[in-house]
């Protein structure tokens, strides 16, 4: 359904204008306030982004659903459903197509009833005397009967009755082609009635004709037309008429044209069926006298349209009853027919076996109402929604909204605007990453399995990096660590592109579950206690508002506790907290609807094709095997060799011949990885040939790499001790580590055969490594290491020293009296931390650095002399 909002404009161009002026004034009021509040780019972009998509799908909500219900709608009149209708409320170009589809949905549905009916009816007109004429036959040729002129009639009855109703078909077809045409000259009304009751005659028939015409009544029209339309009103008027009755036939002069009315003495016609008779095979079957073709009087109404005129069944004169039809013709085909008068209100008959009786001789022939009316209960179709057809089935959204999680997350954005601003990491940090992970998970619909739940404890304790950590690049990496185990379980991937694949999906839920964020709000007003609801919020908040103003007025300790509780709401800073409100609470939205609706993540790609012959695949690996060879030949000439013989060959240092292919080493390790899945997924292996070439191959080539692996390390151990130690360095030599882990799990896999285990082995074993890493105090290690080179060397770099954080306080202030200053020049700290910024690095250090800072005697020249080259 479009949206009411945008309902009411008449045009498609004005409603697109009218979105985008609004989006736009949408994004530049938000980036303004956020701008004048002090935002940082970082958090009011995406935010600006947001609001203004959310304005967007507000407005444009069910612009184009019509469009989308037709193409659903047409898919299904494809298959014969005609029933179905599309959603049009708006007025513009869209709307209005809308309505004309359904127009032409109730005209084809009109139209294919017509059909079904006119298949069942004709197999059911032809099958009659069809049965009866085989019978006959039948009866003649086994000599049940014999060939006398009563049987033969009999037969030729069948016959004719067959050859008229082919006949009617036939004037039907015309019809339907639009090949009739009329040939008019002047009629002797009287004439071509008395013609028509003597050929009517004939049939048998035991009733009489009672004919009366003005005198001298002549007409321009088609005889033959005109004769047919008799012949058909006088068949049905005998085939109803009891034995003996008398059919009447009337035509008058009128003052636009002339009046025919024919009349029996039958049953008649109830007032709600005097419309469909004139249908095709519109025959009444529980109306006594049945047995015509039911073409006869959708001829006449035919024959009567080709004349300009007008043909109805109106009721029987007064005291009489029965069946009475009126033709209302012109004097010339050329002129119309006046609209007839109102009819005069019928009462219904008691017995819908016989024509009601009327209350007028005068009624004129009734308006006929719509061919083909609306059906009450026609069914609308659901369209597709536009984010499906670019999600397509990997990314279903047959999702019901859910309030709950919806309240959650804005719970969970709330609490962060709340503790986050102006505060360092530590406490409050840790409180929200908990909400934000307990909610995620709680919704999430692979929470039970195990691969998610060791995801979630991965992610727990890394969040506490924020707490126990003062560095922040190893509280921020821990928690990108923890961002792609948390997409990572949501999914329940098993397989390197799931985890790719989740990894993109989470900033592609803000757009996928835009659908779902409108059916969870509409909850907020479709719930019954909704109301209820918004009243005890009003009136807790109403309470705690002004008992506790009054308490905190009242006691100064009671005070302080609020003052550290509620946070400051100046200007400047609730427009930072409304940004973080819907930034952490869109974020925290967004992992919850991939954990409520994953997407497809399990399906394989493609199946592995393997190489025909063994050398497309082997002759590759080997000869990288063999430059592997080579390389570990070169490490060891070096080592054999000497620094000596390393300088006069290539003119570097053993430090900086270390430090130059440290890079190109990590590559190549990385690299070998994707040549062992390319060649796993290229050979075949069908044979034990096949299996030993696959193992050996493979399995030298991840034993070279464990030695580039050790090579690597070696290199850059040699460079810290020659330059010193750093954060970069020492996040180096982990993920260099774990490279070599894979690789020891890839020799596991080749030696099994069975690999399924390593993506999520390789992940978790990656996040166990960052919360290792973080365990060991970083920041201390490092300067632990500065210390002990410093000791030996007397080299150190003071600025970096400086720069490192809290963590490593304890450990500087471990140096000499005499430049333990040096080292902790960079540091400082307050007495402005309230207990959401706890930290254990900076609470540990606070106490050591005030200590220290009593017995500073700061010598600049000392400072410098250690300094590095």
């Amino acid at each position: 359904m479009s949206s009411p909002l945008l309902d009411v404009v008449p045009s498609i161009k004005v409603k697109l204008g009218l979105l985008v002026a609004a989006s736009a004034i949408v994004a530049a009021v938000v980036a303004s306030i956020g701008s004048g509040g002090g935002v940082p780019l970082w958090l009011g972009i995406p935010v600006t982004v947001a609001l203004a998509l959310g304005v967007t799908q507000l407005l444009a909500s069910g612009m184009t659903s019509p469009l989308r219900e037709m193409t659903a709608a047409a898919r299904r009149m494809a298959t014969g459903d005609y029933s179905v209708r599309v959603t049009a409320t708006s007025r513009d170009e869209v709307g209005e197509l809308g309505r004309a589809f359904n127009t032409m949905a109730q005209d084809l549905a009109g139209v294919d009833r017509e059909r079904r009916d006119l298949v069942a009816n004709v197999s059911h007109e032809i099958r009659t005397p069809l049965a009866a004429l085989c019978a006959v036959l039948e009866n003649l040729v086994d000599g049940v009967a014999e060939p006398d002129p009563s049987t033969l009639r009999s037969a030729l009855a069948q016959a004719e009755r067959l050859s008229a109703l082919a006949t009617d078909l036939l004037d039907l077809a015309r019809v339907d082609a639009g090949e009739a045409s009329l040939s008019t000259t002047r009629v002797d009304v009287r004439d071509l009635l008395e013609r028509s009751v003597a050929e009517a005659g004939v049939t048998g028939r035991q009733v009489s004709y009672d004919v009366s015409v003005d005198r001298a009544l002549t007409v321009e029209a088609d005889p033959a037309r005109l004769q047919q339309l008799v012949a058909n009103l006088l068949d049905n008027a005998s085939r109803h008429s009891p034995a003996g009755g008398v059919v009447d036939i009337s035509a008058r002069a009128t003052t636009s044209g002339w009046r025919l009315e024919v009349a029996d003495r039958g049953p008649g016609i109830p007032a709600a069926d005097r419309e469909r008779v004139f249908e095709r095979f519109g025959t009444l079957t529980e109306t006594e006298g049945g047995g015509g073709t039911g073409l006869g009087l959708a001829i006449a109404r035919w024959v009567t349209d080709l004349h300009g005129g007008r043909i109805a069944f109106v009721d029987p004169e007064p005291g009489t009853r029965g069946a009475r039809v009126r033709v209302e013709l012109p004097r010339s085909p050329g002129t119309t027919v006046p609209p007839p008068l109102p009819a005069r209100p019928v009462a219904a008959p008691a017995d819908t076996s016989t024509t009601a009786t009327a209350t007028s001789q005068e009624n004129t022939v009734p308006t006929p109402p719509t061919p083909y009316p609306v059906p009450k209960a026609a069914p609308t179709v659901t369209p597709e929604p536009v984010l499906d057809g670019l999600f397509g089935r990997f990314w279903p959204d047959d999702l019901p909204g859910n309030l709950r999680a919806l309240l959650a997350c804005l719970g969970v954005g709330l609490l962060a605007a709340i503790v986050l601003p102006f505060r360092d990491l530590g406490l409050g940090t840790f409180v929200v990453l908990l909400a934000a992970g307990g909610v995620i998970l709680g919704f999430s619909v692979n929470r039970r399995s195990p691969f998610t739940l060791a995801c979630a404890a991965l992610c727990a304790l890394l969040a506490s990096t924020v707490v126990l950590r003062d560095a922040e690049w190893i509280a921020v990496l821990s928690l990108l660590t923890g961002g792609a185990l948390c997409v990572a379980g949501l999914v329940n991937g098993r397989t390197l592109p799931a985890f790719v694949i989740a990894g993109l999906a989470w900033p592609l839920a803000g757009l996928r579950g835009l659908p779902w964020l409108g059916r969870s709000a509409r909850g907020i007003t479709g719930r019954a206690t909704s109301a209820a609801a918004i009243r005890t919020v009003v009136l807790s908040l109403a309470g705690v508002l002004v008992f506790g103003l009054l308490f905190a007025s009242a006691d100064a300790l009671f005070a302080e506790w609020v003052g550290a509780l509620v946070p400051d709401l100046e200007l400047d800073s609730f427009v930072l907290r409304a940004f973080l409100t819907v930034a952490v609470g869109g974020v925290v939205l967004a992992a919850t609807y991939l954990g409520l609706n994953p997407p497809d993540v399990a399906a394989s790609g493609a199946p592995a094709r393997p190489v025909a012959n063994r050398y497309e695949w082997l002759a590759p690996v080997l000869l990288v095997d063999a430059v592997f060879v080579a390389f570990l030949v070169a490490q060891a000439t070096v080592i054999f060799g000497g620094h000596d013989y390393l300088e006069r060959t290539t003119g570097l240092t053993y430090a900086d011949y270390v430090h130059q292919g440290f890079g190109q080493l990590t590559v190549a390790t990385a690299l070998t990885l994707l040549v062992v899945w390319a060649a796993a997924r290229k050979a075949r292996r069908t044979t034990t040939a096949d299996l030993a070439w696959l193992r050996g191959s493979l399995g030298l080539l991840c034993a070279l790499t464990l030695v580039v692996v050790a090579s690597a390390l070696y290199r850059m151990h040699v460079y810290q001790e020659a330059y010193g130690f750093t954060e970069l360095r020492l996040l180096v030599d982990v993920f260099e580590g774990w490279l070599g882990l894979l690789v020891l799990g890839v020799m596991v896999a080749g030696v099994t055969l069975r690999a399924t285990w390593l993506p999520r082995a390789a992940l978790l074993s990656g996040a166990t490594l960052i919360l290792g890493l973080a365990a060991i105090n970083p920041d201390a290690w490092i300067a632990q290491q500065n210390i002990d080179r410093y000791e030996e060397t007397g080299k150190v770099d003071w600025f970096y020293l400086e720069g490192l954080s809290d963590d490593a306080v304890p450990v500087l202030a471990t140096l000499p009296d005499d430049v333990v200053e040096c080292a902790l020049m960079g540091h400082g700290f307050g007495s402005d931390d309230d207990w959401l910024e706890w930290n254990l690095g900076r609470h540990r250090a606070a106490p050591v650095w005030h200590e220290a800072e009593a017995d500073w005697s700061y010598d600049d020249a000392l400072c410098r002399s250690a300094q590095p080259d």
